[in-house]
């Protein structure tokens, strides 16, 4: 399985309660409704202030075609990912990664 883990930090100013609260109330329905590909979407929030980042999400898919086909669609400007994402992220801070998971 391929993953791509994303490393967010909240925009300042907002609380983590705020951070989670929008992620999940106003973020999560947008990306799940264009979520084409998508196998798996978690999110993991970092309640250790020295982590250097808010929260950790996880989004799983069958291969990395699968994935690109994905992205390209998710951050074309008509679904309003990249304009949401403004809202609640310090995007400059943002980093992802691709993994290839392998479970014991």
């Amino acid at each position: 399985m391929l993953k791509v883990m994303a490393f967010l930090v909240r925009k300042p100013g907002l609380t983590m309660d705020e951070f989670v609260d929008y992620y999940e109330n106003n973020h999560v329905p947008l990306i799940v409704s264009h979520g084409n590909g998508l196998l798996g979407y978690k999110r993991n929030y970092i309640r250790d202030e020295l982590a250097g980042f808010d929260a950790v999400s996880e989004f799983s898919f069958t291969d990395l075609n699968a994935y690109k086909a994905w992205a390209a669609a998710m951050y074309s400007p008509e679904t309003g990912v990249e304009k949401d994402e403004a809202n609640f992220l310090d995007r400059p801070k943002t980093r992802a990664c691709v993994v290839e998971e392998h479970v014991s």
